[in-house]
């Protein structure tokens, strides 16, 4: 399903979609990305009772202010209460690479996260949260559906094989559920 334009009008109608096909394909973890909370609450609440492993994704501490998290500790806790799990850790194209790009130089990081982004936005963050989620041992290296958006809420769905960061080429995204076509 293509959504016209992305953004957050999509993030109901797009977790209900990740929803819906892993339960008729039998795909038992979930990854979403949220940055402040939102996102990662309506999935919990949507996929309350399912048996499916939610992961929330955030931000790193400190990507906007030093030594701030932008996700709510409360969201966090409701999320937990409900099931979810929520992970914080370096973001695997982001990290050392912009810290080098700030200064001038050039990462390899940043190459492959715009090169995803040709595909649109949550392409790129769909891809790394599932590195992330698999570095921390929180999904199987096996099918996932994972969630993102292109700015704040979710318009991207995806199954994907998932590996960890060590092993980013052997990621692969086998097939869009939703993408916006404007993004």
């Amino acid at each position: 399903m293509y959504f016209e334009n992305a953004g957050k009008e999509n993030t109901h109608r797009t977790l209900q979609i990740a929803k819906e096909e892993a339960i008729k394909r039998g795909i038992t973890n979930i990854v979403v990305a949220s940055t402040y909370g939102d996102t990662g609450l309506a999935a919990a609440e949507l996929l309350k009772g399912t048996g499916i492993n939610l992961i929330v994704v955030t931000h790193n501490t400190g990507i906007r202010e030093e030594g701030v998290q932008t996700f709510s500790p409360d969201t966090k806790k409701k999320i937990e209460e409900l099931g979810g799990k929520v992970y914080t850790g370096t973001m695997v194209l982001r990290g050392l690479g912009t810290a080098i790009q700030e200064r001038g130089g050039h990462s390899h990081e940043q190459a492959v996260a715009d090169t995803l982004r040709i595909f649109g936005g949550g392409t790129k963050v769909v891809i790394e949260i599932t590195a992330m989620s698999a570095d921390a041992g929180l999904i199987p290296f096996s099918d996932i559906i994972a969630v993102a958006g292109t700015h704040r809420g979710a318009d991207t769905a995806a199954v994907i094989k998932a590996n960890s960061s060590n092993k980013f080429f052997e990621i692969k995204l086998k097939e869009y559920l939703v993408k916006p076509k404007n993004f």
